[in-house]
């Protein structure tokens, strides 16, 4: 009985979720159910299918995406950057690296190249799969330089393309209201506590900026 409570709990694997691939998907789902530490089983067995094709010269583009999306959820960002390139040098238009490589670049503390890769993306695909986030990424990256309006313009887009996320509405708050434009920083700080009733530095900041 105990053995089949215990295979019922498992993901059901189709063919294509034994791929490099289907491993990560399965991944992220598990991810998202906050399961970490199942999760990093198929992360890494994506991992191990995706070398083993590089491996054998069975690569494809495929591989390498899913190799360095899963090396990227590791927080291997130095190894993501070595299979990175491996890949662009293989295929140049694959922008789905190029926006991983974006974002090691990011946690390496490398804001000019990681600015350089999202930018590289949303130029290439301004509406892709992974733009919100990139847009993002610029965002943080301009905050941090205290270049508020280019913030406000990459938090903005952001925010556009995928309107539901909270902490993307109050970073373009606390941009705006570092930049002056207090009755913007209000508006984006009331969408954060439409999202979040609980969300304690917006609040504040809309008492502050009412006062």
């Amino acid at each position: 009985m105990y053995l089949f409570l215990l295979m019922t709990a498992m993901p059901v694997f189709s063919q294509d979720n034994r791929s490099a691939i289907g491993n990560f998907h399965i991944g992220r789902d598990l991810e998202n159910r906050n399961q970490i530490r199942e999760a990093e089983l198929f992360y890494n067995e994506s991992v191990r299918i995706a070398s083993d094709e590089i491996t054998r010269n069975m690569a494809n583009r495929d591989s390498y995406t899913a190799l360095t999306w899963s090396l990227r959820r590791l927080q291997r960002h130095a190894d993501v950057i070595i299979w990175g390139e491996r890949g662009l040098r293989l295929y140049a238009d694959e922008y789905r690296i190029v926006e991983t490589m974006g974002e090691s670049y990011f946690y390496l503390n490398d804001f000019d190249q990681s600015l350089s890769f999202m930018q590289r993306y949303v130029n290439a695909v301004p509406v892709g799969g992974r733009a919100s986030v990139a847009y993002f990424f610029i965002g943080e990256i301009y905050r941090f330089r205290r270049q508020f309006h280019h913030a406000d313009i990459a938090y903005t887009t952001a925010v556009r393309l995928e309107p539901s996320v909270e902490l993307w509405w109050f970073r373009l708050g606390t941009v705006r209201e570092a930049s002056g434009d207090f009755e913007n920083a209000v508006a984006a700080y009331e969408q954060v506590v439409r999202l979040n009733p609980n969300h304690q530095a917006a609040s504040n900041g809309l008492v502050r900026l009412r006062l």
